[in-house]
């Protein structure tokens, strides 16, 4: 996903389940907490389950910011001590991790995991990947209007959050649509 142009409302959120990024996504309640509570005030962000969720999923959402030093570790160990020696024993690694040679963000297509901390974009401009939309011949024209699916209605939960071509529930237009590529930028409107 890139970042065009975005505007005053950037959040940071916690992913009430995995979430791929630059789907767009509704705020909502969670019960995850990381270091004594530090997610705790944080809202969540779902992707949306109906129609009536789709028309209030308004913020296309991205990796949390990591100044880890690399490689990093998703999830990360809940003790840190379990590192300390490197992996050198099965020992020192009771747990089940992805590793990252670099940063999860600045690759395409990738899911920020449930209960991960993430940023929540708010209205602005931004271009998703093929795959990260619902293709539709009415996307080659700027300014038709988008809306995000959702589980109930198109496909389930591998299609939520993406967006498509429809004229109720609207919450975005495109912008341009790159044949070459099939990349989709659009707006997200306030």
């Amino acid at each position: 996903m890139e970042i065009n142009h975005y505007g005053d409302t950037i959040l940071g959120v916690v992913a009430t389940a995995d979430v791929v990024e630059g789907r767009l996504v509704l705020l909502t309640s969670h019960s995850f907490s990381r270091n004594y509570g530090s997610q705790t005030e944080l809202p969540g962000a779902k992707v949306p389950a109906d129609a009536t969720e789709a028309a209030r999923a308004r913020y296309c959402v991205t990796f949390e910011q990591d100044n880890r030093s690399l490689p990093l570790f998703q999830p990360q160990p809940a003790f840190d001590w379990a590192e300390r020696y490197g992996f050198e024993q099965a020992a020192n690694a009771p747990f089940s991790a992805t590793v990252y040679l670099t940063h999860p963000g600045v690759q395409e297509g990738r899911t920020i995991p449930s209960g991960s901390g993430a940023l929540a974009f708010g209205e602005g401009i931004y271009t998703v990947p093929s795959g990260g939309y619902i293709y539709s011949a009415d996307l080659l024209t700027p300014g038709m209007p988008l809306t995000a699916a959702n589980t109930a209605d198109d496909g389930g939960a591998t299609e939520a959050g993406k967006l498509k071509y429809s004229a109720t529930g609207v919450v975005a237009e495109v912008v341009r649509f790159d044949t070459a590529t099939g990349r989709l930028t659009f707006k997200i409107l306030h």
